[in-house]
C-alpha cells in the first residue's frame, strides 16, 4: 500500500525525511520547488543560477536531513533561497544588478515572510532613515518601496523624467545601505 504523502503534513514529512524516506523527500521537493524557483528568478532573472541554487539548497536538504529542525519547510526554504542568493553575491557569482533586485524583493516580503525582532528594528531604522531623506526624494523612495510603483509610474504621477526617479532612488539605497552598514547584525536581512 502506497503512502499518501501529499496528505501529510510539514511536521509528518520531516520524521519521514529524517529517516531517510526518499518519497518523503520528493513530495518536499513537488510542494515547494515551483515557488522557489519563481522566488529566486525574480530576484536573478537568470535560469542557470536559478537552477544551481535550488539544486543547492535541496542538495543541502538531503544531505542534513537528521539535524533539521523546523515546523513549516515554506518559511524555511525561502530564507534559504535568500541567504543563497546573498552568498552567490557575496561571492560574485552573480551580476551586481542581482544586489539591488534581492534588496527591493526582500523588502516587499519583510512583512510576510519574517515576522521577528530583527524584522521589526530593521523597518524601524528604516522609517528613521527615510523620515531623514529630503522631501522629494522621501516621496519618491516611499512610493517605490511602499506602494510598489515602477520608475515609469512615479515620474508620471509626480511630474518628472524617469531619469530623475531613478537616480533619486539610486541615491537614497546608497545612503540607506552605508545608514545599515551601522547596524551590520540587521544588514544581511537586507539582502
Amino acid at each position: 500500500m502506497m503512502k499518501a504523502y501529499e496528505s501529510y503534513s510539514d511536521i509528518e514529512l520531516l520524521s519521514y525525511l529524517k529517516a531517510g524516506d526518499h518519497l518523503a523527500f520528493n513530495e518536499i521537493y513537488d510542494r515547494h520547488w515551483e515557488k522557489l524557483y519563481q522566488q529566486a528568478f525574480r530576484m536573478l532573472r537568470d535560469e542557470a543560477t536559478t537552477l544551481d541554487v535550488l539544486q543547492e539548497i535541496f542538495t543541502w536538504l538531503w544531505a542534513n536531513r537528521e539535524q533539521v529542525q523546523l515546523n513549516s519547510f515554506a518559511g524555511y526554504l525561502a530564507m534559504a533561497v535568500r541567504y543563497k542568493m546573498a552568498n552567490y553575491i557575496r561571492h560574485g557569482k552573480v551580476r551586481l544588478d542581482a544586489f539591488k533586485k534581492i534588496a527591493d524583493e526582500s523588502l516587499k516580503e519583510l512583512n510576510t515572510t519574517v515576522d521577528s525582532y530583527e524584522v521589526k528594528e530593521l523597518q524601524t531604522i528604516i522609517e528613521q532613515f527615510t523620515a531623514q531623506l529630503p522631501a522629494r526624494c522621501r516621496e519618491i523612495f516611499h512610493l517605490s518601496r511602499s506602494a510598489w510603483l515602477t520608475n515609469p509610474e512615479i515620474a508620471e504621477r509626480l511630474q518628472l523624467s524617469e531619469k530623475t526617479v531613478e537616480n533619486q532612488l539610486t541615491i537614497a539605497l546608497k545612503k540607506l545601505r552605508l545608514h545599515l552598514a551601522k547596524h551590520s547584525h540587521l544588514f544581511f536581512l537586507f539582502l
